[in-house]
């Protein structure tokens, strides 16, 4: 691998010092400075577009070009008549500036090239053919070679290190509410351009009197001979050990409407949709009180699937499919929706090592615990989504959404622990959720506006847990948690049960009105509130050996819980924004009104009480590409019903809950500053994020360890002592021609406190993050992208403390050859050691090739995973009681060969 980056190096060095500079300034007539116009070299003997560049605020650009060659330079700005002027290179760098003149004649020189990257108002377009060298597949192989746009871990695309919110093509939604299905699914010749929307509003007489900074959206444009035809893809394979694969998707675009379908069915471990996707699926809808100072949020009541490591697994298999539609029936009225369904069979086997915190002095709360688990889990999700827009004229907009997620899974684990022997843990639930959102947003003149946005969610969860232990019989018994709950102990072994249903009903609604002032300030009130209603029902019982239920008669709690929780909100806000020079300042508060009243066991707990929540925000624009933005939100949190329910429940089998009616809010301050620069003269971007939060009253729990067992029972509490958080995140990023480098960081810092038998432990924890990559882009070379990963966890628990270090060198490379064969392989090595001793090493490669004729409708594939065969990986994590390391093992090589048609 050293021979490769060196050879690599060596390359990108010789094509740098290969070329020379040309640069200059941009001016309109009267000399003044032109920002953001465009500049492109054409090599004449080529006809080739060798290099472009978009001035900056003081008019200047810069290009590398090659020596001894001829070019043709072409300027162009918006309502300026374009210019062009051949020069000839030679071996010094040269200096060339340009005088635009208004456009007001026919005869504008006509542009022979695109530019690759051009800035239109809040608008950057990328032209993708630009950045093809022909084995692009799908969007996500575009996008990760254009400048300033990165896709993150989770498939998920970032812009200025922000997550987009929403993909379109050809203005219509993709699967409102995720990107992933759009960068794994959308083929990469369909597209023509890529546009990048920042500030992005949907409701297009909120934009200008509304803060949109952090919402950016991505449209994508699509070839002509895509559009108004039915274009997309079938792909069928099979390998050894009765692997399969079938793949067709299918795409329609036209004016008036749109459909898209995607299917996937293989057992190879491609997870197209995970259960986290389907989690983090919002369907577009947003909090219409997110920005009020309330925190209340509907927790899910399961108990805590296992998820997958790295999506892979021992075994995977998958049957997943997805249709979306949009259709305008006039032109003031758009209608769209979706549809997908995902489902998995997955097995999962991991072995792992906890170590509990320490007490203050140093005491022993746990006998640290090592464990073996196999898994079988079963998911069938879905969503299901219907959207209408009804624009009548420009100051009337009404949009109704609802959006349905309903599944059904279960999962059995056979589990073992050095402290409690053999346990076998079943689970199975089948929740739902409907939500739905209405909009109207009226303009009464250029001085008024109004917004009135309500959203209701309606959930209902079921989720049933059985734990089946041994018993020893004789000597002292591990699962003190029997005692507890006063398990018949004549029994074989102890099989206890838990049913829970949680019914939740929300309503968030406000009223906003803007008086605009001027055009550099505007004066915003908002009415709003937020009701809530939930019914909390459970019970623990024991399974006999005859199969009968034994009800429980516990000493130390309840073992069944019926709670009723209101909590209610009203609030009213003032803020006020105007722009000055650079500055865009929004200061404002919001007054609410609580109530929360919970009723359990006979009795009712009432909260009421009023409070000020101010808020500031603060923009500062450098230039049109470089900004500062600092935001501070005083925040009020609150817990839902989970967290209120005095009798016992389940967490799992080593874990009892216990919760408490009394709790109060807690208050947290929040700081955030973000800074973006995007400079296209020389090819910079850089972005960074810093967050600090403070929680007082925070909800932390109150841990109590059984003597000699993994065994506790918690209780949560308000602490007195305050929570601490900081979070640093920036990157770096610059092209060099064909050359993509970036460098960035992670830095997580918090610190929490945690009482454990009556002992207050102070815990922190500090992440660190390093990444560095450098990519090339050549049309005709091999490309490849490399870089270097490092991962350091540190946990300070009490009066012990871990290090943990994951070094993750990679290589990635594909290759376009003799323009009908691909080569793809992607190479990751970890290193993961902890205390200076090497735990674990392992590495990753996947490679296939490919065979397809140009103008060819087929492709053949023949594509290996995990060519290493590498048996599994190594995680840690840490919570407020342990710290833990892991060893998860994944699916063995295998390979496929597979077909594909272009439709």
């Amino acid at each position: 691998m050293k021979q490769i980056i060196t050879t690599i190096i060596l390359l990108v060095a010789g094509t740098t010092f290969a070329q020379i500079k040309v640069e200059g300034v941009v001016k309109d007539s009267i000399g003044a400075p032109l920002e953001l116009a465009n500049v492109i070299a054409i090599n004449q003997e080529t006809k080739a577009l060798d290099s472009y560049g978009i001035t900056n605020d003081q008019g200047r650009y810069k290009l590398n070009l090659k020596s001894n060659v001829s070019y043709k330079l072409q300027v162009s700005y918006i309502g300026m008549k374009s210019h062009e002027e051949l020069i000839s290179t030679k071996t010094d760098d040269l200096s060339k500036d340009f005088t635009m003149f208004p456009d007001n004649a026919l005869d504008a020189v006509e542009l022979t090239y695109e530019m690759p990257v051009s800035v239109k108002g809040d608008t950057l377009v990328y032209n993708a053919d630009s950045f093809k060298d022909g084995s692009e597949k799908k969007l996500e192989d575009v996008l990760k070679k254009l400048p300033g746009v990165e896709i993150n871990d989770d498939g998920q695309i970032e812009v200025e290190g922000k997550e987009v919110s929403k993909v379109m093509v050809e203005g219509k939604d993709f699967f409102d509410g995720d990107t992933k299905l759009a960068t794994k699914n959308i083929p990469a010749d369909a597209l023509d351009k890529v546009q990048v929307l920042k500030n992005y509003d949907e409701v297009g007489q909120l934009r200008n009197v509304r803060s949109n900074e952090d919402n950016i959206a991505i449209n994508i444009k699509l070839k002509e001979g895509k559009k108004n035809f039915w274009f997309g893809e079938v792909t069928a394979g099979a390998g050894p050990d009765e692997r399969y694969l079938v793949h067709p998707k299918l795409f329609y675009y036209s004016p008036k409407y749109s459909v898209n379908i995607i299917t996937d069915f293989n057992n190879i471990g491609e997870v197209p949709f995970t259960a986290m996707d389907y989690f983090n699926f919002t369907g577009g809808f947003r909090g219409i009180n997110r920005n009020s100072g309330t925190n209340f949020n509907v927790s899910s009541s399961d108990m805590g699937f296992l998820t997958m490591q790295n999506n892979r697994a021992k075994s995977i298999d998958t049957k997943f499919g997805a249709a979306n539609f949009s259709v305008s029936p006039t032109k003031k009225w758009d209608l769209s929706g979706f549809g997908i369904y995902s489902g998995t069979k997955t097995d999962m086997q991991q072995n792992s090592s906890r170590v509990y915190a320490l007490s203050e002095d140093g005491t022993v709360i746990s006998p640290d615990e090592t464990t073996e688990s196999a898994t079988n889990q079963k998911r069938d999700l879905g969503l299901l989504k219907l959207s209408s827009s009804y624009k009548p004229n420009a100051n009337n907009h009404f949009d109704y959404d609802i959006f349905g997620r309903l599944s059904k899974q279960n999962e059995f684990k056979d589990f073992y622990s050095s402290v409690l022997s053999n346990i076998d843990e079943a689970q199975e639930q089948n929740p739902f959720s409907i939500q739905q959102n209405a909009n109207y947003y009226y303009t009464l003149n250029e001085k008024n506006i109004f917004a009135l946005e309500a959203q209701h969610l309606w959930q209902d969860e079921d989720p049933f847990y059985n734990a089946a232990l041994e018993r020893f019989g004789s000597g002292d018994e591990p699962f003190k948690l029997a005692d507890v709950l006063g398990l018949d102990n004549t029994q074989s072994g102890y099989d206890v049960a838990q049913e829970k249903r949680i019914k939740t009903n929300r309503l968030d609604a406000k009223l906003d009105y803007w008086y605009v002032l001027n055009q550099k300030s505007n004066i915003n009130f908002t009415f709003g509130t937020l009701f809530s209603r939930q019914k909390f029902n459970s019970e623990i019982y024991q399974i006999l050996d005859n199969g009968s239920n034994y009800e429980l008669n516990s000493t130390a709690g309840d073992v069944v819980n019926n709670i009723t929780y209101n909590f209610s909100d009203v609030y009213l806000g003032a803020h006020y924004r105007v722009k000055t020079g650079k500055f865009t300042l929004t200061p404002g508060f919001t007054v609410h009104s609580y109530s929360t009243k919970n009723r359990q066991f006979g009795m009712e707990t009432n909260d009421d009480f009023f409070r000020i929540l101010p808020d500031f925000d603060m923009r500062i624009q450098f230039k049109k590409s470089e900004s500062l933005n600092f935001n501070y939100r005083m925040q009020t949190s609150f817990t839902d019903v989970n967290q209120l329910a005095e009798g016992f429940v389940f967490n799992n089998y080593n874990s009892l809950f216990q919760g408490n009616k009394d709790l109060e809010t807690s208050l947290s301050h929040n700081l955030n500053l973000n800074y973006f620069s995007f400079n296209m003269f020389n090819y910079t971007n850089v972005f960074a994020t810093i967050n600090y939060n403070k929680r007082i009253d925070q909800i932390r729990s109150r841990s109590v360890f059984l003597p000699n067992t993994t065994n506790r029972v918690s209780t949560p509490f308000n602490s007195n002592f305050a929570d601490e958080s900081l979070m640093v995140r920036g990157r770096f990023e610059r092209n060099f021609g064909k050359i993509k480098t970036s460098i960035g960081g992670n830095f997580t810092y918090s610190k929490f406190n945690q009482f454990v038998n009556n002992e207050q432990n102070v815990n922190e924890s500090f992440t660190q993050s390093y990444r560095t990559r450098i990519s090339t882009n050549f049309r005709k070379a091999p490309n490849f992208d490399f870089g270097y990963n490092l991962t350091v966890n540190n946990y300070d628990q009490g009066a012990g403390s871990n290090k943990f270090y994951t070094h993750r060198p990679y290589i990635n490379m594909d290759a376009y050859i003799l323009k009908s064969f691909s080569f793809n392989a992607d190479y990751s090595f970890y290193n993961y050691r902890s205390g200076g001793k090497t735990l674990n090493n392992y590495s990753f490669l996947d490679a296939s090739l490919s065979y397809q004729k140009k103008d060819s409708k087929w492709e053949y594939k023949v594509g290996v995973t995990n060519v290493l065969d590498t048996g599994s990986l190594n995680q840690d994590s840490s919570n407020s009681l342990y710290t833990s390391t892991s060893e998860y093992f994944i699916q063995p090589r295998y390979a496929v060969f597979s077909l594909k048609y272009d439709l």
